[in-house]
């Protein structure tokens, strides 16, 4: 990912036009908005769009930056030469608020019911769980499969490698974030949470919960040409600056003025990772941030979504949404925007993974509802779960962890299920291993299966 080309100076243009009496009136004869059909353009952009009858791309560049001056409000981040950062709240950013209001922060009943059952209530949130903490992951480099990654999280053996670690902490540092909402954002807080992300990880042990020294020069590289993206602040100025970010997550803003708190949760996302206050892991710190301030925000549905597996499908959107920021007068809107985008995206695959599970797991009991078979509910889970994915092992401890059972309870399941025919169990050396047993859906309707036993059908 490269610089994206700088904006040229619009209060130099604008002097430029206002010695221009006809320039200037054709500049003020178009409507004053901030944005180009609803899209807040970037000059990387613009300066390949055909501007308005009658304007050069500059003119309409000076039309684009005056509209959003007047919307600009200014925030206590500041950048290293100590001007502020500022955001406007657009029509897009309102639209984008009114709808993460509807879906993430209502009654729980807005979802799907199965969401507000329960039994079912864990499982979602560990399917959650183990997603941000495979990709956030792998935004920073890890480079472990997700089918081995989950395998280790389910079964809860020991990572391996420095991948795996890195997505077992980030698992265990999801987990701690709940635990953690009910307190105000401190500089011990953000401390603890960086030792539980980057334990084990980092090439110094030493820099694991504290933060970088003078002599411990942090740069963000391009990765082809190794030019410089951001150089963030000074060390010295980090315990300064870290206050001030702990003021602004607990709801303290110097200007006075109310920031919605999901817009709060991004700009604190921006103002770690712009500070990079830590020698590495700074990316995972600011998702994690986020994450806990919107929790803390009553957004109870960010327990089950991922951004981070968004991020990974465009990273250098993420990547340059921080840059468009920095080299266009600090104005923050950009990744505002491009954040409220990706929790937005998040509720949508959400509300599609929900509609499919519960399409599914709902043919799945119909069928079972006709059986005489006695099954309790993390049996049917694991049935229907094993019909969408025929191919699948599952071990005790991994159903154990994903239904938060204990481990004799999890056994019993299991063997009961093959004790119906249902799966299959192998012992693979001292540890038993369950299949899906051939044509099981076949089973479970009655149907007849060649030199299989036969269940019970209430017809």
């Amino acid at each position: 990912m490269k610089q994206p080309a700088h904006p040229p100076d619009w209060g130099r243009l604008l002097s430029k036009y206002v010695s221009s009496k006809k320039d200037l009136a054709r500049i003020l004869a178009l409507p004053m908005s901030p944005t180009y059909k609803g899209r807040y353009v970037h000059w990387h952009k613009l300066r390949f769009l055909t501007p308005p009858e009658g304007l050069t791309t500059e003119g309409w560049w000076v039309s684009l930056k005056f509209a959003r001056t007047g919307q600009l409000r200014q925030l206590p981040l500041r950048d290293t030469s100590g001007k502020p950062f500022y955001f406007a709240n657009t029509d897009q950013a309102t639209e984008y608020l009114h709808h993460i209001d509807q879906g993430a922060g209502g009654h729980i009943e807005m979802l799907d019911a199965d969401m507000a059952n329960p039994r079912d209530r864990d499982h979602y949130i560990v399917r959650s769980l183990i997603e941000e903490a495979i990709t956030s992951s792998q935004l920073e480099g890890a480079t472990t499969t997700r089918r081995v990654a989950k395998e280790m999280l389910r079964t809860r053996r020991p990572p391996r490698n420095t991948s795996e670690q890195m997505i077992l902490n980030n698992y265990i540092t999801m987990r701690l974030i709940r635990e953690r909402i009910e307190k105000p954002l401190t500089k011990e807080l953000i401390f603890e949470l960086h030792r539980q992300l980057t334990e084990d990880t980092l090439d110094d042990p030493s820099a694991v919960g504290r933060f970088r020294k003078e002599d411990e020069e942090v740069k963000v590289y391009e990765n082809r040409d190794n030019a410089i993206l951001h150089s963030p602040p000074p060390a010295r100025e980090l315990d300064d600056r870290m206050g001030a970010l702990c003021e602004f997550a607990n709801g303290k803003t110097p200007q006075g003025y109310f920031i919605h708190p999901v817009l709060r949760a991004i700009i604190l996302h921006f103002w770690l990772a712009y500070d990079h206050p830590f020698v590495d892991g700074n990316g995972r710190c600011a998702r994690a941030l986020f994450y806990w301030l919107m929790l803390r925000e009553k957004y109870w549905l960010c327990e089950y979504i991922s951004i981070s597996q968004i991020i990974t499908q465009g990273p250098a959107k993420y990547g340059r949404a921080f840059l468009y920021s920095e080299n266009d007068d600090n104005d923050l809107t950009y990744f505002i925007l491009y954040h409220l985008e990706l929790v937005s995206r998040a509720m949508r695959q959400l509300h599609r993974y929900m509609a499919r599970k519960t399409a599914s797991v709902r043919n799945v009991e119909k069928m079972l509802r006709s059986t005489t078979l006695d099954l309790n509910h993390r049996q049917v889970s694991l049935l229907s779960h094993a019909i969408r994915h025929p191919g699948t092992a599952y071990t005790i401890k991994g159903y154990q962890n994903s239904h938060q059972v204990v481990y004799q309870t999890a056994r019993m399941d299991l063997l009961d299920l093959a004790d119906k025919a249902l799966l299959v169990s192998r012992r693979i050396g001292k540890a038993l291993t369950f299949y899906p047993a051939d044509e099981l859906e076949e089973r479970l309707s009655g149907k007849k299966v060649p030199g299989a036993q036969q269940l019970g059908v209430d017809h």
